[in-house]
């Protein structure tokens, strides 16, 4: 790829994020690494207007990893009620205990310590690692797919679906000398503006897998088992609502430690 390309390339995605980027979102504000752990597990599979809210009432009540990690997990989930993906909170939870434990609560900067607490996958260790640090990594994530297959991969002659391994060399040379910080920042605002002007390029991605629907899933019958739980209601309700994905659902809570019989 000539540097003609990847400069002309830098420059629209600058220009959009300069006159439009997102630059209100609150853990744009902050290079707190416990707070960028945070909304980084919130925005997993969650838009982001959901979790604007979320964000501010979740570090209202945990306003740091020790404050989080004395917290009850039952008083951890009632906060991320609404949310969706419990496990995130759970996960969250844990990995505090872990940076407490294992850290002295400092969140480590270290990509294989990062990679170690429960939760955390590779994105959402280099995620930390750019947003809280500053240290420059190759993130890819759906909008951030949107826009390098947009600028390089919109030939209609393109019959193959795209694999990572082939937007990984770009995103390198692409990132080369930027900001870290701030050009995913840019690179994710300008993927979502390309996506809400209609731009849909899911379906040339070799990663794209559509989320199965919410309604009458068992992730629905999860999240309303928590609810009543949480509002120390009985489950009889929400058993014969959901009779047949009732006792699957609640078998999943108890095997991954959300809930507990007694």
């Amino acid at each position: 790829m000539s540097s003609r390309r990847i400069d002309s390339f830098r420059r629209e995605v600058w220009d959009y994020w300069k006159k439009s980027g997102r630059h209100h979102l609150a853990w744009r504000k902050t290079r707190d690494p416990y707070k960028i752990l945070v909304s980084e597990v919130m925005l997993q599979q969650t838009q982001v207007p959901r979790v604007e809210g979320k964000y501010r009432e979740f570090l209202k009540a945990f306003p740091n990893v020790r404050t989080l990690e004395k917290a009850p997990l039952a008083e951890v989930l009632k906060v991320w009620s609404g949310l969706g993906y419990n496990r995130r909170a759970k996960f969250l939870h844990d990995a505090a205990k872990e940076v407490v434990l294992k850290h002295a609560g400092n969140m480590p900067r270290d990509i294989d310590a990062l990679l170690a607490l429960p939760g955390v996958g590779e994105y959402t260790a280099k995620a930390v690692r750019i947003f809280a640090f500053n240290e420059p990594e190759v993130l890819i994530e759906t909008n951030i797919r949107t826009v390098f297959i947009h600028y390089f991969y919109s030939s209609v002659l393109q019959k193959t679906r795209i694999r990572d391994e082939k937007i990984v060399p770009l995103a390198r040379a692409a990132a080369k000398k930027q900001d870290p910080r701030e050009w995913y920042f840019a690179l994710m605002d300008y993927g979502a503006y390309l996506k809400a002007s209609g731009v849909r390029l899911n379906a040339r991605s070799a990663h794209y897998a559509k989320q199965s629907k919410f309604e009458g899933s068992l992730r629905q019958v999860r999240g309303e088992i928590l609810k009543a739980i949480a509002k120390e209601a009985p489950l009889t309700e929400v058993k014969m609502k959901y009779s047949n994905r009732f006792e699957p659902a609640f078998t999943s809570l108890l095997r991954e430690g959300l809930v507990e019989k007694r």
